[in-house]
């Protein structure tokens, strides 16, 4: 029930349960399992709930709570001092872009990823374990305009989207074989299946092999608009990611990717930050391929640096809505202006942001003059 903890760690009937707390770090409970039967047990019925099992055939279960929370259990021998559950638990109020402006990010990178999403440009979320990649993907897709059909594709439900997009959008799962090993359905025939449901946007939980990353990339130069995550720490080992093996994507196809963003946990402090938002460009010759950082955590001063102008972000903008260098500016600094006014007035809850997003998406002068004035958010939102 503790709002606090994230992870619940049962190592085996030995040692005491562990938890993982947001301000103290991983903490040793008064709690014990009786025996290894007892984990076998819980795992079983946890299993059982979402018609899986756990077995001495199939000793690892990846799975869920109903509650959503993420389930991962092993067996002896596999795990050699005894039986395990590991509990991540899934966020009872989603995070929003509100919530992360002054913490994670600042205004004016949520301004640039909003501009970003709205015009179809492609992001990848890179960064460790834990650093908050999947979160900071559900934070982002609050951006879509509700008229777009958007799919997602998980291994396991994290992507929740505010209410009034629920109409257009089909979250899908992976499912794994049976005992017999019949029945699986990968990622992989997931997002084939997408592609032919006339998606806007598609959202990947992440890219971890070369025929998910194939697909994708086939997705994006048909005109989709592609979201996932990927495990690295900087954009420049992104490109190496995709480019190398096991991944080996073409350096040409690669560029398809307009946007990077990289999320670092700080474990000093026990807090996650956007590291950088980075595009990707075509260096001299069309096969190497380089990172223009445009925002960068300085961690000394926990502030972002803008460490140069966007240049492919303006480029693109301009081929596709004419928009011009000092309009894109222009537009920029209205969009951050409404996301400091919602913070001000606590618009923070995921449908409170879908809302504004609504309206701005009708009628963008009304949220604008909004903001710029100060005005209270009752005068125009359902709150």
């Amino acid at each position: 029930a503790d709002a606090l903890l994230e992870e619940i760690a049962v190592n085996s009937s030995k040692s005491p349960i562990l938890v993982y707390h947001r301000k103290h770090g991983w903490l040793e409970s008064n709690m014990f399992m009786q025996n290894e039967e007892e984990i076998y047990n819980y795992a079983s019925q946890i299993a059982r709930n979402i018609g899986r099992e756990i077995t001495t055939l199939n000793p690892i279960l990846d799975a869920h709570l109903l509650s959503g929370d993420r389930v991962n259990a092993t067996l002896n021998p596999i795990t050699s001092l005894g039986n395990t559950i590991t509990i991540r638990k899934f966020a009872r109020r989603p995070w929003t872009i509100i919530d992360f402006i002054g913490n994670t990010m600042n205004a004016q990178m949520a301004a640039l990823l909003w501009l970003g999403v709205q015009y179809e440009m492609n992001l990848l979320i890179a960064g460790g374990t834990a650093s908050g990649k999947t979160s900071t993907l559900n934070v982002l897709s609050a951006f879509m305009p509700s008229y777009h059909r958007i799919i997602s594709i998980e291994d396991v439900r994290e992507i929740m989207l505010p209410k009034h997009m629920h109409a257009n959008w089909i979250p899908m799962t992976t499912r794994n074989p049976n005992p017999e090993g019949k029945g699986e359905v990968t990622m992989l025939e997931l997002m084939q299946s997408s592609l032919r449901m006339r998606p806007d946007r598609i959202i990947l939980g992440e890219i971890r092999r070369h025929r998910e990353a194939e697909v994708l990339f086939e997705a994006m130069h048909t005109g989709h608009s592609i979201y996932s995550t990927i495990h690295a720490n900087s954009g420049e080992q992104v490109l190496r990611r995709l480019v190398e093996p096991p991944i080996s994507i073409p350096p040409l196809e690669v560029e398809a990717i307009d946007l990077v963003l990289v999320q670092y946990r700080d474990r000093r402090q026990n807090i996650r930050k956007t590291l950088e938002i980075a595009e990707i460009e075509t260096g001299v010759h069309s096969t190497q391929l380089s990172s223009n950082t445009i925002f960068k955590w300085a961690p000394r001063d926990d502030t972002w640096e803008n460490v140069n102008k966007p240049s492919k972000f303006v480029r693109n903008l301009n081929l596709h809505t004419g928009m011009t260098e000092e309009e894109i500016t222009k537009e920029l600094d209205e969009r951050a202006g409404i996301l400091e006014w919602m913070k001000k007035n606590n618009l923070a809850e995921i449908n409170q942001v879908g809302q504004v997003m609504k309206i701005f998406y009708n009628n963008p002068q009304k949220i604008t003059r909004a903001a710029a004035k100060n005005q209270s958010p009752k005068e125009i939102l359902e709150v």
